[in-house]
Protein backbone atom coordinates (compact mmCIF):
# COMPACT_ATOMS: atom_id res chain seq x y z
CA UNK A 1 0.00 0.00 0.00
CA UNK A 2 2.15 3.09 -1.12
CA UNK A 3 -1.11 5.44 0.50
CA UNK A 4 -1.90 4.40 4.08
CA UNK A 5 -5.20 5.20 5.24
CA UNK A 6 -5.27 7.57 8.75
CA UNK A 7 -6.41 5.55 11.95
CA UNK A 8 -8.31 8.54 13.33
CA UNK A 9 -11.29 8.84 11.50
CA UNK A 10 -11.63 12.60 12.76
CA UNK A 11 -8.21 13.11 10.29
CA UNK A 12 -9.74 11.27 7.69
CA UNK A 13 -12.84 13.67 7.51
CA UNK A 14 -10.87 16.59 7.70
CA UNK A 15 -8.54 15.41 4.36
CA UNK A 16 -12.56 14.73 2.55
CA UNK A 17 -14.10 17.95 0.55
CA UNK A 18 -17.65 18.28 0.76
CA UNK A 19 -19.30 18.53 -2.28
CA UNK A 20 -22.32 20.73 -0.62
CA UNK A 21 -20.12 22.63 0.69
CA UNK A 22 -17.88 23.67 -2.18
CA UNK A 23 -21.27 25.08 -4.02
CA UNK A 24 -22.32 26.84 -0.91
CA UNK A 25 -20.60 29.78 -1.86
CA UNK A 26 -21.61 29.77 -5.49
CA UNK A 27 -25.55 30.32 -3.95
CA UNK A 28 -26.25 33.70 -4.25
CA UNK A 29 -25.20 33.46 -7.94
CA UNK A 30 -26.53 30.55 -9.13
CA UNK A 31 -29.97 30.87 -7.51
CA UNK A 32 -30.95 34.71 -9.13
CA UNK A 33 -29.71 33.02 -12.28
CA UNK A 34 -31.50 29.80 -12.11
CA UNK A 35 -35.03 31.85 -10.76
CA UNK A 36 -33.92 34.59 -14.27
CA UNK A 37 -33.62 31.56 -16.79
CA UNK A 38 -36.93 29.69 -15.26
CA UNK A 39 -39.25 32.81 -14.96
CA UNK A 40 -38.30 33.02 -19.08
CA UNK A 41 -38.97 29.58 -19.70
CA UNK A 42 -42.33 29.89 -18.07
CA UNK A 43 -43.28 32.97 -19.72
CA UNK A 44 -42.29 31.94 -23.35
CA UNK A 45 -44.58 28.40 -22.49
CA UNK A 46 -47.23 31.04 -21.61
CA UNK A 47 -47.24 33.24 -24.59
CA UNK A 48 -46.95 30.20 -27.20
CA UNK A 49 -49.66 28.53 -25.48
CA UNK A 50 -52.00 31.67 -25.58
Amino acid sequence: MSHPTPADPAQNAQLEQDVVESIVPLMPIVLPIAGGVLMLLLASIAVFMA
